[in-house]
């Protein structure tokens, strides 16, 4: 059986005088790859999802975005993530052209929606920890409409390469579709300049002013506690560190495909082996395994809940009262608040 051959494609990679972009042992390698991240992401994000269903005690307002998260990750996942292992195993995209488009769209939606929950839990970080806005309770109506904008942006921004501005292309060896980063049209790159300066740029900038904020405050909290090695001066580590490993994941797993894109995009001419340009693609799927350790599996309120889930009621749930009810955030806000 001959694979299916696309039309004239200019997202495509084109290997060494016109030869395949890599040999069958290459896609077999790049679908165990993907497969040995896809799999655990599917697990982990799904058990998030569950968790949260069975214990009411996980259904807070400060938690709704990590759920909205994980239901994003998860259908990264589903879409891009099993559909790369299937293709890469067979050595190009089955599903047409047809296909490509529902596939680049879908994986869109979910990783920026995904990007800027990320945004958004940093957000929310800040104005309930550092207050900028008075004493407002932070309440469901206030995350349920953080994650209805984090849908209803990424889907403004998805929707147009549908309509005719933009376009969804096979990208990097051929076994994936994205947004079109090659095409030298004017409008298609118009699309690709609009879309990394707001699903990119603009939640980037969101992450690092609100933890910049927020650090700003803990600092300023643990100069007022006058406590060296204190409970308050261990605190404010524990958020610093926290916050430097969210943005250093953010960068590893999305500024190299934003690199990459804006790269094609001003140097046209530019030649780019497949496998480098792969890579930035895989490693922003790679997010979708990343994000539910970071922010949740390392949150102890669902730390307690997930893991004797995962090990099937064989794990210990037995923790200590207060790191049982009280992530790093709320004992923050409450060192913080004004009496």
């Amino acid at each position: 059986m001959q694979p299916y051959v696309f039309p004239h494609n200019a997202s495509s990679y084109l290997g060494p005088h016109g030869d395949p972009p890599l040999s069958r042992t290459g896609f077999i390698i790049l679908s165990i790859i993907m497969a040995l991240f896809t799999g655990p992401a599917i697990v982990l994000n799904a058990t998030v999802i569950i968790v949260s269903l069975m214990h009411k005690q996980l259904r807070q307002p400060l938690n709704y975005a990590l759920v909205n998260m994980a239901v994003a990750d998860l259908g990264t996942a589903m879409t891009g993530g099993v559909l790369s292992v299937v293709n890469n195993a067979q050595g190009y995209f089955s599903l047409g052209r047809t296909g490509c488009v529902m596939e680049g769209f879908a994986v869109s939606l979910c990783g920026i929606t995904s990007l800027c929950t990320v945004a958004l839990i940093a957000l929310e970080r800040m104005f309930v920890v550092c207050k900028p806005l008075g004493q407002i309770t932070f309440q469901k109506k206030h995350a349920a409409g953080g994650i209805a904008l984090s849908w209803l942006w990424s889907l403004t921004w998805n929707l147009p390469p549908l309509f005719g501005w933009g376009r969804y292309e096979l990208e990097g060896v051929g076994t994936s579709c994205a947004p079109d980063w090659h095409n030298r049209d004017p409008t298609n790159v118009s699309y690709i300049l609009a879309y990394f300066g707001v699903c990119f740029a603009v939640p980037f900038a969101i992450i690092l002013a609100s933890y910049a904020k927020l650090m700003w405050t803990l600092h300023q909290v643990s100069k007022m506690a006058c406590v060296e090695g204190g409970a308050v001066a261990k605190g404010e580590m524990k958020v610093a560190s926290m916050v430097v490993l969210m943005v250093i994941t953010f960068l590893i797993s999305w500024l190299p495909y934003a690199s990459l894109a804006l790269l094609v995009i001003y140097n046209p001419d530019v030649q780019i082996h497949p496998l480098v340009g792969t890579v930035p693609v895989y490693l922003a799927k790679s997010s979708t395994v990343y994000n539910p350790i970071i922010y949740i599996y390392l949150n102890k309120q669902f730390r307690k809940y997930a893991v004797p889930f995962l090990l099937c009621g064989k794990g210990s749930a037995v923790e200590d009262e207060e790191s049982e009810n009280l992530t790093t955030t709320e004992m923050t806000t409450k060192q913080v608040s004004p009496a």
